[in-house]
């Protein structure tokens, strides 16, 4: 039988002999099997681990294994292996020539108690040879960085992208990273990432400087993350992110909102807002506060969004600027405030005539002045509402107030008949309201409705012909030439009368009606007639005459007081001191007179 069939009787044998109950465990020790293996294995081959792990070692990082490899045989691969409970193995690596020597990567396991196996194959026959190492403990430390920082920054942790540490420095300044960690064999530290160009050399080997005190000399704005790694002699390295920025440019400040939002304010006391949301800093640091001056030198600073100011009335230009985290300031700009706390004036009421005679709208308008912020038309309006007596705070009439449905100080009242609308009031209101909100409402006013036909008398063509007369019937006779006149075509009859009264009459003394005439309906169609009236004088002394339209005042007129028209005439006796009886020059003779007395003077003068 040759080497190959012997070599399998004996595989065949020793199963057979490992499942047998008569050994009374079908599991043999590692090391029995080993044993067994090396014992019944037909392959000359003897190895061992010339360089291995030894009971209770402690590795850590790389580890050299070497093997030790004696006897006839012809070995094509060794298989390595490791297991840290004996029963599941995984592959280290798979040798396949000279030198027998590979690294064990204790890094690429967890921390725990290991064992190594070598099952080396032997061509010459076809089988393996196995050998277990010890158990060892694998035992890593992973460097752990305890610090990693900038120095020099102007504000922020450097945390985060949310929290970066800021740099206000110029292009041609460094940033001071300082960093430390933990770990039994430290070697070197390396930067990357960091702003500028190149890199800063490691920190060691050689020695630990525990930092670097950048530079590059183009420090440009921006946003960067520099990252630590440090490395220990086992081969184990950790890194840690630091985030940071460089700014230079100061914030840019929008529009402010000053008080309620309005170009004027009603009150000197003013909130000015915005002052941080109003502001940009585009991709820098952030805007950390804003400042606000009066004369563009002194400077107040406000971190908060909002900021409440004091003026007094008038216009106030404030200068406002922002400055970011790491003392950028920006390019100011003004602010315009402006303050009125005043009141509208008003200067009274301008209504169209109101009369029953009236056809189409009445123009009604409300003066007033403001010589802060002007009138804000949009907001001031007017009502109005018809009342019995024009007295009260609320029209009667109508029972409320009533919108001419615009704004605004001007507006007209409309009436489909004005006429129904006799000796009623039409009472108005206004609120003026300025620019600045300020607002004054007016007491109400009223204006009455008035009849629009008017009778009187034409004074200058209402006259005696006689002033003195002698009295009795043949020479105390007088003529009264009278002109009434209507302001409008005038359809109904009118009555008319002449009364007299003596002139030193007492109280208790009334009119005597002299004539008393009917004037027929169709009379006033062309609005005047001419009316002769004869009186006696009965006695010496003076008398009063007065001509009278509608003594009854049954007309409803546009003027009640019109209506009288008074005269003088006098009776005296011949005898009176410097009385003529019936002399009244003409008008003809004193120019004659006139005429004559100014011939005579440029006579003189010649």
């Amino acid at each position: 039988m040759g080497r190959t069939g012997v070599t399998a009787l004996l595989i065949l044998l020793l199963l057979g002999m490992g499942t047998s109950p008569m050994f009374g465990n079908t599991q043999q020790p590692e090391s029995q099997l080993e044993d067994n293996q090396r014992m019944w294995s037909s392959s000359n081959l003897q190895m061992t681990f010339s360089n291995g792990p030894s009971t209770g070692d402690s590795i850590t990082g790389q580890y050299q294994l070497t093997f030790a490899l004696t006897g006839d045989a012809n070995v094509s691969s060794i298989l390595i292996e490791a297991s840290s409970d004996g029963t599941s193995w995984t592959t280290v690596t798979n040798l396949t020539s000279v030198p027998w020597l590979t690294y064990f990567d204790s890094t690429a396991y967890t921390n725990g108690t290991y064992n190594l196996r070598a099952t080396a194959w032997d061509d010459d026959v076809d089988q393996s040879v196995v050998v277990t190492s010890d158990t060892f403990t694998i035992a890593n430390q992973i460097p752990l960085i305890t610090i990693f920082t900038a120095l020099n920054a102007d504000a922020g942790s450097g945390d985060s992208a949310s929290d970066r540490a800021w740099f206000g420095i110029d292009a041609d300044e460094a940033i001071a990273f300082r960093w430390g960690a933990s770990d039994d064999d430290l070697t070197y530290a390396s930067l990357a990432n960091v702003p500028g160009p190149g890199a800063p050399s490691n920190d060691g080997p050689t020695s630990l400087n525990y930092g670097w005190d950048w530079s590059s000399g183009a420090m440009n704005e921006g946003t960067y993350n520099p990252r630590l790694t440090v490395h220990d002699a086992s081969g184990l390295s950790t890194s840690q992110t630091m985030f940071i920025g460089i700014d230079r440019t100061g914030p840019t400040l929008g529009d402010l909102t000053v008080g309620s939002g309005t170009a004027w304010q009603n009150s000197g006391t003013v909130a000015i807002s915005g002052l941080i949301t109003a502001a940009d800093d585009g991709q820098g640091s952030g805007v950390a506060s804003c400042q606000f001056s009066t004369d563009g030198t002194s400077w107040s600073t406000v971190t908060t969004d909002t900021t409440t100011l004091q003026f007094s009335e008038g216009n106030h230009t404030l200068q406002f600027r922002s400055v970011d985290r790491v003392g950028n300031i920006g390019e100011a700009s003004d602010v315009l405030i402006r303050v009125d706390q005043t009141a509208p004036e008003p200067s009274g009421w301008v209504v169209d005539e109101l009369t029953t005679s009236r056809v189409g709208p009445a123009n009604v308008s409300f003066n007033a002045l403001d010589d802060g912020s002007g009138l804000d038309l949009t907001a001031s309006y007017m009502q109005y509402g018809f009342d019995s007596n024009g007295v009260g705070q609320t029209p009667d009439l109508s029972g409320r107030w009533l919108d001419f449905g615009v704004t605004g100080l001007d507006a007209t009242v409309a009436l489909s008949n004005w006429a129904t609308k006799s000796r009623q009031h039409l009472m108005f209101r206004a609120v003026v309201v300025d620019q600045a909100g300020n607002e004054y409402a007016s007491s109400p006013s009223s204006f009455q409705i008035l009849p629009g036909l008017d009778l009187s008398w034409n004074a200058t063509q209402t006259n005696l012909d006689r002033m003195i007369v002698r009295p009795g019937e043949n020479s105390g006779n007088v003529t009264i030439t009278s002109v009434l006149e209507s302001n409008q075509d005038y359809g109904g009859s009118i009555v008319v009368r002449l009364e007299s009264a003596p002139a030193d009459r007492t109280a208790s003394v009334s009119w005597t009606v002299m004539e008393a005439r009917t004037l027929p309906s169709g009379t006033l169609s062309d609005s005047t007639e001419t009316l002769i009236w004869n009186y006696t004088v009965p006695q010496t002394g003076q008398y009063d005459l007065r001509l009278v339209i509608d003594y009854l005042d049954v007309i409803d007129e546009y003027d009640e007081g019109n209506n009288k028209n008074h005269l003088v005439v006098t009776g005296a006796s011949i005898g009176s001191p410097g009385l003529v009886p019936s002399f009244a020059p003409s008008m003809g003779l004193l120019l004659l007179v006139g005429i004559a007395i100014g011939f005579l003077q440029r006579r003189t003068r010649v």
